[in-house]
C-alpha cells in the first residue's frame, strides 16, 4: 500500500479530479444524449496534438484551442442544421484524427509519448496535468453552480427553454466548449480512445439509481472515483495497463447495471 502511494501519487489526485468532471460533464453528456458529439470532439482533438508536436508548441494549450474550435463548429451545425448534424459530427471526428496522424507522421523522429494521448497513461500524470485538471474542475463547478436550473431546462426541453426566454444557443455552445476542455484535461490520463467510455458509464449507472440530476452527479462522481482507484490498484498488482483496467472495471459494473430496471 505504501509503495503504490509513494510511486504514483499524481494518479490518485487525477482520479479524484477526473471524477469531479465525470460527475458534472459526464452526467450532462448522458442526459443530453451528446455522447456522439463528445466523442467527435475527443477524437477530433487529436489534430491539435499532431499540430502541437509538429510545430513544437505546448500540447495542452494547442489541443485546448483545437478542441474548442471543434466544439464551436459542432455547436453551430447542431443548432443550424440539426437534421444533418450526424454527418458533420462524423466528418469532424475523421478530419481531426486525420490531421493529427498527418502532422505526427511529418514530425521528424519517433514520438513515443503519442501513444499515451491515444490510450492514456494515468500512472505518468505530470504536475502540469494536475494543475489543468484543477483549473477546468473549478470552471465546471462555477458553471453548474450558477447555471444549474438553466442547463437542466435546456437538457430536457429546449423548446420550453426558448419560450422562457433562455439563450439556448449560447448555453448549448458553452456546454460543448466545457466538454472540449474536459476532454483535454483527461487526455493524458484516459486517452482519446477511451475518454467517452469513462465519461458515460458512471453517469449511466448512476441514472438508474437516482431521481434527480444532482443525485446523478453525486453518485456518478463517487462511482468514477471507485472505478479509477480500483483500476489503478488492480493494474499495479498484476502489472497491466491502468487505463484499460479502469475501463474494464467500469464496464463490468455497467453491464451489471443493465439488470436494474
Amino acid at each position: 500500500m505504501i509503495d503504490i502511494i509513494t510511486l504514483i501519487p499524481n494518479s490518485f489526485y487525477a482520479s479524484f479530479l477526473i471524477s469531479i468532471a465525470v460527475a458534472i460533464m459526464g452526467s450532462l453528456i448522458v442526459i443530453n444524449k451528446s455522447s456522439f458529439i463528445a466523442g467527435s470532439i475527443a477524437h477530433g482533438s487529436f489534430g491539435g496534438i499532431g499540430l502541437a508536436i509538429y510545430f513544437s508548441l505546448p500540447i495542452l494549450l494547442m489541443t485546448s484551442v483545437f478542441a474548442v474550435f471543434l466544439a464551436l463548429i459542432l455547436s453551430y451545425i447542431s443548432l443550424k442544421i440539426p437534421h444533418r448534424s450526424d454527418a458533420v459530427i462524423g466528418a469532424v471526428w475523421a478530419v481531426g484524427m486525420s490531421v493529427g496522424i498527418l502532422f505526427s507522421e511529418l514530425t521528424p523522429g519517433y514520438n513515443a509519448g503519442l501513444i499515451s494521448y491515444l490510450f492514456g497513461s494515468i500512472l505518468t500524470i505530470s504536475n502540469e496535468d494536475i494543475y489543468m485538471m484543477i483549473g477546468v474542475d473549478t470552471l465546471l463547478i462555477i458553471f453548474i453552480s450558477i447555471l444549474y436550473n438553466q442547463i437542466l431546462l435546456i437538457s430536457y426541453d429546449k423548446e420550453f427553454a426558448k419560450v422562457r426566454g433562455l439563450n439556448v444557443g449560447f448555453l448549448y455552445t458553452l456546454l460543448l466548449v466545457l466538454i472540449s476542455l474536459t476532454v483535454v484535461m483527461s487526455v493524458r490520463a484516459i486517452g482519446l480512445i477511451l475518454i467517452i467510455a469513462m465519461f458515460t458509464m458512471p453517469p449511466f449507472i448512476a441514472e438508474k439509481f437516482t431521481k434527480s440530476l444532482k443525485g446523478m452527479m453525486i453518485l456518478s462522481g463517487i462511482l468514477s472515483a471507485i472505478f479509477m482507484i480500483s483500476g489503478i490498484f488492480i493494474s499495479f498488482y498484476f502489472d497491466i495497463s491502468a487505463t484499460a483496467t479502469i475501463i474494464l472495471v467500469a464496464t463490468t459494473f455497467f453491464f451489471l447495471s443493465l439488470f436494474k430496471k
